[in-house]
């Protein structure tokens, strides 16, 4: 263990030196892919550059649904019934390595629900948790809240690429029609892959707990400062404005509304098979506006649930300016062509699993990257014959798989915990390198 703690800290110390923030990681990658277009696609200057601009609007809708994803999760998680459920589920660890498993997969559960909640609802249960277990390490703990991020969120029900297929109307639609989930996230393939991974990074989580000696424990005076969300006061005014804003009244009639209209859409479209991106975000929205209540509570929680999407509005619209070079100026044919030499039909599932999960980690965004990378990937599946749900299935593990040991998604959590990544990268560097192999295997034998 000694000796991976000194892995960690050297990994963590080229990471802060050599790796930039995620809108330099977009602007380089938006110069480097300017620059493919203009040697290796033979493309004229003025063509790249109106490519480029004319792309930043393409995926609109896109960065909407995402910001979505997060913004409902955190919404919901801030419920004052969710908050409850949270303390209930603290209260079950018996000991600190039962501890550290349950939150191992608690974190798992929630991300294959939805990734924004389980962010979220992630760190509060550590909170919680580590109020009710001192003994615990807290490092593990925080550690093992991450694994949703990296083992379970793109393989369940807010998978960005699988839902984004499964979405009618979306931007591959022309090229790839409408794939239901059940050709993806509720394959055989899917189901049997998440429930062995979840399996056996909870057993590690248990495994990885040091013995009393040598656990790090959480600072007492660290706990004091880990503020919990407050809820509006309600004003000593009275008139029909006050009373609108913090009577039950319109989030009941909202959410009774939302809920009836989500079990239509079930009955007149093919139950489960209806599910996509669209219908998961306006779900969780539903849910969160039921579950807080009342109008004030719902507005302050949404200010807090806002203030987490600035990412996603300043990055997304240069992704969109890639995917336009991408697809005005030849580069999908030339890179779907690049694939095909190097794969069979056998071998590029994995492939583009390992491919995904590398440039995941310079790129930590599921969904701008899948736009940019789909055109090229699906253009070669199809030339090899592989079947396109599993270009998307291998893309979504992929793109999951190195986000446990890329600290972009953690930010949240962290700050919650009030750690730094290296403080966890040790245990998330020794999960990576079990799970890693683990999936690639199984998408060797899946193609």
């Amino acid at each position: 263990m000694e000796t991976l703690v000194r892995i960690a800290e050297g990994l963590g110390r080229f990471s802060a030196r050599f790796v930039p923030s995620a809108f330099a990681i977009a602007v380089l990658l938006s110069l480097l892919t300017m620059g493919l277009a203009l040697g290796w696609g033979g493309a004229a200057p003025d063509q790249v550059l109106g490519a480029w601009g004319g792309g930043f609007w393409e995926l609109l809708t896109f960065s909407m649904q995402m910001a979505l994803v997060m913004f409902t999760g955190y919404l919901l998680a801030l419920t004052a019934p969710v908050r409850w459920v949270l303390e209930k589920l603290a209260g079950l660890a018996k000991s600190p390595r039962g501890a550290v498993a349950w939150m191992a997969f608690v974190s798992m559960a929630l991300a294959y629900i939805n990734w924004g909640l389980s962010l979220v609802a992630s760190a509060m249960l550590v909170r919680f948790m580590v109020r009710r277990r001192p003994d615990v390490d807290y490092r593990l703990l925080v550690a093992c809240a991450y694994f949703g991020l990296g083992a379970t969120w793109h393989s369940g029900l807010s998978a960005s690429a699988p839902l984004l297929v499964a979405t009618p109307g979306h931007f591959l639609e022309k090229q790839l029609g409408v794939l239901p989930i059940d050709r993806t996230l509720f394959s055989a393939f899917n189901v049997g892959l998440t429930v062995a991974v979840v399996a056996g990074m909870t057993l590690l989580a248990w495994a990885l707990h040091p013995k009393p000696e040598r656990t790090v424990r959480v600072e007492p005076a660290l706990l004091e400062k880990l503020g919990d969300f407050v809820p509006p006061e309600r004003p000593k005014e009275k008139g029909l404005a006050v009373w609108l804003d913090h009577a039950r009244l319109l989030n009941l009639v909202f959410g009774v509304l939302g809920l009836a209209w989500f079990a239509r859409h079930l009955v007149l479209n093919g139950g489960w098979r209806a599910i996509n991106l669209n219908v998961v975000n306006f779900l969780f929205l539903v849910l969160a506006v039921l579950l807080h209540g009342t109008p004030a509570r719902l507005l302050k929680a949404s200010e807090e649930a806002g203030s987490v999407l600035h990412g996603i509005v300043l990055q997304f619209p240069l992704y969109a300016g890639i995917y336009g070079i991408f697809k005005a100026t030849g580069l999908t044919d030339l890179i779907g062509d690049a694939f095909v030499s190097l794969s069979t039909r056998e071998t590029f599932p994995a492939i583009v699993y390992l491919y995904s999960g590398v440039v995941n980690y310079f790129v930590p965004s599921g969904g701008s990257k899948w736009a940019i990378e789909a055109p090229y990937l699906l253009n070669a599946a199809s030339t090899l014959g592989v079947e396109p749900e599993k270009v998307v299935l291998a893309y979504a593990w992929g793109d999951m798989a190195t986000d446990l040991i890329q600290p972009f998604w953690a930010l949240p959590l962290l700050a919650v915990a009030r750690l730094e990544f290296k403080d966890i990268l040790g245990f998330l560097l020794l999960a990576f390198l079990l799970y890693l192999p683990f999936v690639t295997v199984a998408f060797f034998l899946f193609g």
